[in-house]
């Protein structure tokens, strides 16, 4: 008997099953194949706009990402540098090989957490509440809550070229009985997405002296905070990446074979990603563009395999064959994996809470691509926040909601479980209201006390957060006569970090306390709570298209509410008065 279970080990499984072991919950962590865990099968690179800054919140909380990502990573790139610090990202190119590995030994090495590889058929449900999985080798496991974290193995369909089979990855069974019993014994209505990724080739066959190289920062920036950047930025090796172009050759070997691509004959027909789209559909929907810009990647140190990002592609091997030949620098480039299109089945989120837990099924969480998103740093953010909030139900307290004011994963989710998606969803900073306050150096201010209080940080690494947060208090207020503490004893923080918050902090300060004032006036409707038992139906200046809008989400809040899709201002003003007519009749009795 397990307290949770963990079905998948990307990176939405592997944070969402070292949440709660930590918090000393006994927790089992099942994936089809052990050797794939936290596999990135897309570009092994973590963080980017918006998405570095989920990291490092993820890293606040305690998380694994951003460690891993420090001791993986082979380039580092703070994005957006000739911009405000508002909007500053971190990126890296990771050794995939090595991240798994790294992933792989946290998990294996964590107390209380159990790995078992198989797979997960079907849910054990009792009167609409979890009890346990089924898993292809006849057994039963019974738990108090499952995570749920299956990344495109839900009837996963690969297709290369008009060349179609099941599978997660190019070379990994899908999962095809999960999803009837989301169905049937959980009441849950199952959707596709689709996507897609480029070719890998021989970095061997490549002539980069046609490229641009594209190095990384120096000195770089590690996305933990737990890192002690000095002493890592002195043995931290970096390679660079290439930058290169399509053509009009290019294009027109697309637009003559467009029909051998998947995404464009009707045979994966399910909704893609609208910011990451495939190089044909680039090519259709920008006719005019005469070259798009690819970058080539290294996904390993101990391989010659590069990622062609830019180059997603549904289209057949030889269509792919001859487009790679078209383009400077990769005349004789030789392919090792080849492009391919995946539909899978997703969640649509509009039916889960904004703790990740099913409205259905009590204690069954659901985080990552399952909830319609894309990225690895997305689907780590709702993983951890997954495995917080079952740990936290079972042990009976509190749940974690992160709001979108403090946190880029609580704008993610929000998104989600208000809004839903019709497309793959990714976080951009423009999704951010409150961007000015909600940057990526201070995540250790927003949320490490959090993840303290829960029980993910340690003790002696929150007095050294404690003492660089008072630091800054104290500078700030301009006390005298106060003793600056030293690196040594500010170590992973420093005071060069102490005074580049603080230039940031100032920097902000006054365009922070307008927002914060505008906000005040909207709080009283944002942070309103709407009663359990308020019968929508019952309002009467509600159009029936409202009230199936509400009772479809069931916001927890007047300003969540307010963002749902086709719900007016006038909506808001009704509920707030059935909101307040149903608080003074409950005073009343």
């Amino acid at each position: 008997m397990y307290d949770v279970i963990v079905v998948g080990a990307g990176n939405a499984g592997c944070e969402a099953a070292l949440a709660p072991a930590r918090m000393g919950l006994k927790t089992l962590l099942i994936t089809q194949n052990i050797d794939s865990i936290a596999n990135m099968p897309c570009n092994p690179a973590i963080g980017g706009i918006a998405k570095g800054q989920i990291v490092r919140e993820i890293d606040a909380l305690g998380g694994e990402m951003g460690w891993i990502t420090d001791m993986a990573g082979i380039q580092f790139k703070m994005l957006n540098k000739s911009r405000g610090p508002a909007v500053w990202s971190p990126r890296a190119q990771c050794d995939k090989k090595l991240y798994s590995t790294f992933m792989q030994n946290s998990i294996i090495s964590q107390k209380n957490l159990d790995l078992l590889q198989a797979t997960v058929t079907g849910l054990i449900v009792e009167n609409n509440k979890i009890k346990g999985v089924r898993t292809n080798l006849e057994e039963k496991i019974e738990c108090s809550a499952v995570i749920i974290t299956t990344g495109t193995f839900l009837n996963g369909k690969i297709f290369v070229g008009k060349t179609v089979f099941n599978g997660g990855r190019f070379s990994e069974k899908a999962s095809i009985n999960l999803s009837e019993s989301l169905i049937k014994d959980c009441g849950l209505e199952i959707s596709r997405f689709t996507t897609c990724t480029p070719p890998r080739v021989n970095g061997s066959t490549v002539d980069y002296s046609k490229m641009i190289p594209q190095p990384g920062d120096n000195p770089p920036v590690p996305f933990s905070h737990f890192t002690d950047a000095k002493t890592w930025q002195q043995t931290k090796k970096q390679v660079p990446c290439y930058l290169v172009y399509s053509n009009e050759t290019t294009h027109k070997i697309i637009r003559d074979n467009i029909e051998t691509s998947s995404l464009r004959n009707g045979m994966a027909d399910a909704h893609g990603p609208r910011y990451c789209p495939s190089i044909e559909d680039k090519i259709v929907r920008f006719p005019d563009r005469t070259r798009h810009q690819l970058f080539l990647e290294p996904e390993s140190l101990s391989t010659k395999e590069v990622y062609i990002n830019g180059l997603f592609t549904g289209l057949g091997e030889q269509v792919q064959k001859d487009l790679l030949h078209s383009i400077e620098g990769l005349e004789n480039v030789k392919i090792i994996r080849y492009g391919y299109a995946i539909e899978y089945d997703y969640v649509p989120p509009t039916q889960i809470k904004h703790t990740l837990e099913t409205k259905n099924i009590e204690n069954l969480y659901l985080a990552g691509q399952i909830n319609g998103t894309t990225g690895y740093e997305e689907a780590a953010g709702q993983g951890i926040v997954a495995g917080i909030n079952a740990a936290l139900k079972i042990l009976q307290k509190e749940p974690l909601i992160l709001n979108r004011g403090e946190a880029y994963i609580g704008i993610l989710i929000d998104d989600l479980v208000t809004k839903g998606t019709d497309e793959p969803y990714r976080m951009f900073t423009s999704r951010a209201e409150n961007r000015l306050s909600i940057r990526t150096d201070n995540a250790d201010l927003r949320l490490m006390e959090l993840g303290y209080s829960i029980g993910l940080i340690s003790e002696a690494m929150y007095r050294k957060f404690d003492l660089y947060r008072q630091t800054l208090v104290d500078i700030y207020e301009k006390k005298k006569d106060i003793k600056l503490p030293t690196d040594e004893e500010l170590a992973p923080w420093s005071m060069e970090k102490v005074n580049e918050e603080m230039d940031i902090t100032l920097k902000y300060e006054g365009y922070i306390k307008i927002y914060e004032r505008n906000a005040k006036k909207i709080e009283k409707y944002e942070n309103k709570k709407i009663p359990e038992d308020l019968d929508y139906n019952s309002i009467s200046t509600l159009s029936a298209e409202t009230k199936e809008k509400l009772l479809k989400v069931k916001p927890l809040t007047l300003g969540q509410a307010n963002r749902i899709p086709g719900i007016k201002p006038s909506d808001i003003i009704f509920l707030n008065i059935a909101i307040e007519k149903l608080r003074n009749a409950n005073e009343t009795q």
